[in-house]
C-alpha cells in the first residue's frame, strides 16, 4: 500500500536473478517468455506446456528468500540512466502555473525542482509505454485532478501524488500536465523493445526551448533519433 524503494529494489533483484539464470542456459528457466516487474511484485509469463509446475515455483521462492535476506539489493538491479528533453512552454504545460501557485512557488522554481530530481521507473503500465516514475519530493506532491481531461496530448509530462510520467499516446488522463517531451516513448517500429523506458531505469529531465523541441519532435517522427544518444553522460553519473 506504499511506494517503497527497498521493496522495488528486491523485485528488480529477483528479476535480475531470473534473467541471469536464463542467460546462463538454466533449463528450468527456458519456459519463461517475459518478466514484468511492478512496484511490489514480479510477474512471470511462461509457456505452460514446457514449464515444470513444481520445480519452477520452488526455485523462485528460494530466490525470493535470498533477495529478502539481502540488506542492499539495489546493487543487483541497476537500470539505464536517461537524460530526456522536455519543454515547459505555457501551451505545452497547461497545469504548470496552477501547480506552482498551489505550492507557493514561481513557475521557474517549480521547473528547477523537477529538473533536480532523478526519477526512478518503477513499472510500465496503464497503457503501452506509460512509465510510473517515483521521486517527486513530498513538498511537490499533488493530488490527481478532480476532473480528468478527456484528451491528454501524447508525450505530455505529468505528475500526480509523488509520481511523474509521460503519456505516450493521446488519451484521457487525470494527471497534471507540466511540460512535454518531443520523444516517442513507445514505438512499434522498434520490435525488440517498443517501450523506451523499463522498470529499473532512471530519468532526469533536460530543459529545451521551443525551437529545439520542434526540431527533436520532427527528427523523432522521421525515425532519425537513436535512443542511445539520450543516455546520461558518464561524467554526470560520476558527479552524482
Amino acid at each position: 500500500d506504499t511506494i517503497d524503494p527497498l521493496l522495488n529494489a528486491r523485485v528488480m533483484a529477483l528479476a535480475g536473478r531470473v534473467r541471469a539464470a536464463r542467460a546462463a542456459g538454466q533449463a528450468l528457466l527456458a519456459p519463461v517468455v517475459d518478466l514484468v516487474p511492478t512496484f511490489r511484485s514480479l510477474t512471470l509469463h511462461v509457456d505452460p506446456e514446457r514449464a515444470d509446475a513444481q520445480a519452477l515455483p520452488a526455485w523462485l521462492r528460494d530466490q525470493a528468500r535470498a533477495v529478502a535476506a539481502d540488506p542492499a539489493p539495489a546493487a543487483a538491479a541497476t537500470g539505464r540512466r536517461w537524460c530526456l528533453p522536455a519543454c515547459f512552454d505555457e501551451d505545452l504545460a497547461p497545469d504548470l502555473a496552477t501547480v506552482a501557485q498551489a505550492k507557493g512557488l514561481r513557475v521557474d522554481a517549480l521547473v528547477a525542482r523537477l529538473l533536480a530530481v532523478r526519477f526512478h521507473v518503477y513499472v510500465i503500465g496503464f497503457m503501452p509505454g506509460f512509465p510510473y516514475m517515483g521521486g517527486l519530493p513530498p513538498a511537490l506532491a499533488t493530488p490527481r485532478r478532480a476532473t480528468p481531461r478527456q484528451r491528454v496530448p501524447a508525450n505530455s509530462l505529468a505528475v500526480a501524488d509523488t509520481l511523474c510520467s509521460v503519456y505516450p499516446w493521446e488519451s484521457p488522463g487525470g494527471w497534471h500536465l507540466l511540460g512535454r517531451t518531443p520523444l516517442r516513448l513507445f514505438d512499434l517500429a522498434r520490435a525488440e523493445q517498443p517501450a523506451w523506458l523499463a522498470a529499473g531505469d532512471t530519468v532526469r529531465w533536460q530543459p529545451v526551448d521551443r525551437a529545439a523541441f520542434e526540431q527533436l519532435a520532427a527528427e523523432a517522427e522521421a525515425g532519425r533519433l537513436a535512443r542511445e544518444q539520450f543516455l546520461a553522460a558518464e561524467t554526470e553519473e560520476t558527479a552524482e
